[in-house]
Order: structure tokens, then C-alpha cells, then sequence
């Protein structure tokens, strides 16, 4: 297997554990949670599930990252960021960003706090908001995944 195919095999598993983790906890893990019937039981169970989730999701979108950045590297394709048919590499650099940002920096310095201290006030609608959240951000994932396989197969919907 040559380095290129490699870089891509690892950030499709990448991908595929990062964002099938975001689609499990936004569609199976919060709804679940919201049906606990002590608030107590849901702020815990879902502080424990998400903790061991981000750690997952660190490494992965760390390899992402590195894995992006070097399959860019190896095709030379940075001028791919200056021709509009390319969007999906401007979203899939967002994407990860976004992503960076509230696992390495929001999320252990600010979050988790605003989330202990909101959810013991306002455990209904600090669910509903972290629900809401979860899915732009899957939503946005997903519009993403879906144009970068498409474009990197040479497929460009849009008629760019």
C-alpha cells in the first residue's frame, strides 16, 4: 500500500469513528438520556458516556487532521482552497476545526462547568440546547461527508 492510500484509509476510519460517534450520541445517547426519570442519573450517565466519547474523539480527529494535511501535502492540492468546486475541503477543514476548538479547548476549560452548573438549574433545556448543538453539528458533518466523497470522486453536484 502506497503512503497516500494509507493516509486515506486512515482518515476514512477516522471519520467513521468521529462522526458515527456524534450520530450515536445525537441520535440514540441524549434522546435516551432525556428519558431517565431522575435528573440526578441524567446529568451523570451522560457526563460519563460523553467523557469516554471525547477521549475517542480527540484521537480521531486528531488522526483526521494529521491524515488530511498529509494526503494535501502529497498531491500538492493546496490550490484546491482557491476553485469554488472544492468547497468540500473548506468544510471538511471547518468541520475539524469546529470540532478541534470544543474537544481540546471549550470543552475541558469552559464547558464541562456550563454544563454541571446549567444542568443542576435547567436540566430540561440544558438537554434540549446540547440536543439542538449535536445536531448542526452532525448535520453540517454530514452534508460534508457526503460532499467530499462525492468530490473526491470527481463528482461535483452543484455544476462547478
Amino acid at each position: 500500500m502506497d503512503e497516500f492510500a494509507l493516509a486515506r484509509v486512515l482518515h476514512v476510519l477516522g471519520v467513521v469513528l468521529w462522526i458515527g460517534g456524534v450520530a450515536m450520541v445525537t441520535t440514540v445517547l441524549l434522546p435516551a438520556v432525556r428519558q431517565f426519570k431522575s435528573e440526578h442519573e441524567q446529568i451523570e450517565f451522560f457526563e460519563q458516556v460523553e467523557s469516554r466519547f471525547a477521549t475517542q474523539a480527540r484521537f480521531t480527529t486528531l488522526l483526521v487532521g494529521i491524515s488530511g494535511f498529509y494526503m494535501t501535502y502529497l498531491l500538492d492540492a493546496w490550490s484546491r482552497f482557491a476553485e469554488p468546486r472544492y468547497w468540500w475541503m473548506h468544510a471538511m477543514v471547518f468541520v475539524w476545526v469546529m470540532f478541534s476548538i470544543m474537544l481540546y479547548i471549550l470543552e475541558p476549560l469552559v464547558l464541562h462547568k456550563w454544563f454541571i452548573n446549567r444542568a443542576r438549574v435547567k436540566p430540561q433545556a440544558t438537554f434540549n440546547l446540547i440536543l439542538r448543538m449535536h445536531w448542526v453539528m452532525l448535520s453540517i458533518s454530514l452534508i460534508t461527508t457526503a460532499g467530499a466523497v462525492a468530490g473526491s470522486h470527481g463528482w461535483f453536484p452543484l455544476g462547478f
